[in-house]
């Protein structure tokens, strides 16, 4: 079986990596020369918790892949899958799938260039960071389940659970969408935790409301989207929404799982923290919760915190705004002001 890597970086760089390992032929596709270069000659080095390991790699730029193609995973940023699609698109049969390793609701834009019915959705939650050229470092086996954008089983769905097991444990989900929306809440979290330099779990911790509200915020929209959030690694969507079934100490709790878990990654700031401060380039922000925010307020939903969110990851890639906990803390008062505003 071919399969290529669209978007070499740290989930498709380690998936891909891990697949080579295990005997798979692998072909990576990259824009930035430099790492593709680097992969081509050295092969792609994983630095590991537990391990470091090179693997050599077919690695080419995308003007120069060529079809066809038969399985795709693509593992681009949520903001470049419809180019990227696109560019793939001529080089696929009526038989090829294509599995997005990607955050937030790239399923559709993928559905939508080439069916629904060579388009599988992924949760992919492991921790990984691309340092340079031919080097990424692995935090370890996290959590993957993959599922057909209809929620029905299929030859598709068994063949792309077969090779990804190369990487590790992956299950099949009927609710693929649920996976999809549950990670959406928690990265309505982690962009709150990106507005400072300070760690993901140092945050969490310290802002325990507004993390709950920033899930529920998402939450809600899912379920006005009928869409039932699933629960993964510490995240427990039915914790935090419905509001009116909120318990304290099942969320403080909840919480306090989610933040022994972020305290013991060997990855301790988001990977979107990481594009501002580190890469210097835009993040997913517009493709993850300003998608969601599009579509909740849609259904009518204010949805404040998110609004504020994406406004102000707007103002730190645009340079307008230093990454500070001030900015946590204006996010805070806002959840406050407008909590106090329910109560009188």
């Amino acid at each position: 079986m071919r399969v290529t890597i669209v978007g070499a970086g740290a989930i498709g760089g380690t998936v891909g990596a891990c697949l080579a390992r295990a005997g798979t032929a692998v072909e990576m596709v990259d824009k930035d020369a430099a790492h593709v270069t680097a992969m081509a000659e050295k092969g792609l080095t994983i630095e590991g918790l537990d391990e470091t390991f090179t693997v050599g790699v077919g690695a080419v730029t995308p003007e120069k892949l060529s079809g066809p193609l038969e399985t795709v995973l693509l593992a681009v940023k949520a903001q470049h899958t419809a180019d990227a699609v696109q560019s793939i698109a001529p080089l696929l049969t009526p038989d090829s799938t294509v599995v997005s390793l990607q955050n937030g609701l790239c399923p559709r834009t993928i559905a939508s260039a080439i069916g629904a019915e060579r388009t599988i959705g992924a949760l992919v939650n492991f921790s990984a960071d691309y340092l340079e050229p031919g080097l990424i470092t692995y935090g370890g086996a996290g959590t993957v389940r993959i599922g057909g954008l209809d929620g029905e089983p299929s030859p598709r769905l068994d063949m792309a659970a077969d090779l990804l097991s190369g990487w590790g444990q992956v299950e099949v989900t009927g609710n693929i969408w649920g996976y999809l929306w549950g990670k959406l809440g928690y990265a309505n979290m982690l962009f709150g935790t990106a507005l400072t330099d300070e760690t993901m779990a140092d945050i969490i911790d310290r802002y325990r409301s507004l993390m709950v509200e920033l899930g529920a915020e998402v939450w809600e929209a899912a379920d006005y989207e009928g869409v039932r959030p699933e629960p993964f690694d510490n995240v427990e969507p039915s914790v935090y929404y419905p509001r009116d079934t909120q318990d304290a100490g099942r969320i403080s709790a909840s919480i306090d799982e989610l933040v022994a878990r972020r305290r013991t990654d060997t990855k301790t700031r988001s990977g979107i923290w990481r594009d501002l401060a580190v890469r210097k380039r835009r993040t997913e922000v517009d493709e993850q919760i300003g998608a969601v925010l599009r579509i909740g307020r849609g259904h009518g939903l204010p949805m404040p915190l998110t609004g504020r969110l994406v406004d102000m990851i707007h103002e730190l890639e645009d340079g307008t705004r230093e990454r500070t906990v001030a900015n946590v803390d204006e996010l805070e008062a806002l959840r406050r002001g407008r909590a106090d505003g329910a109560r009188a």
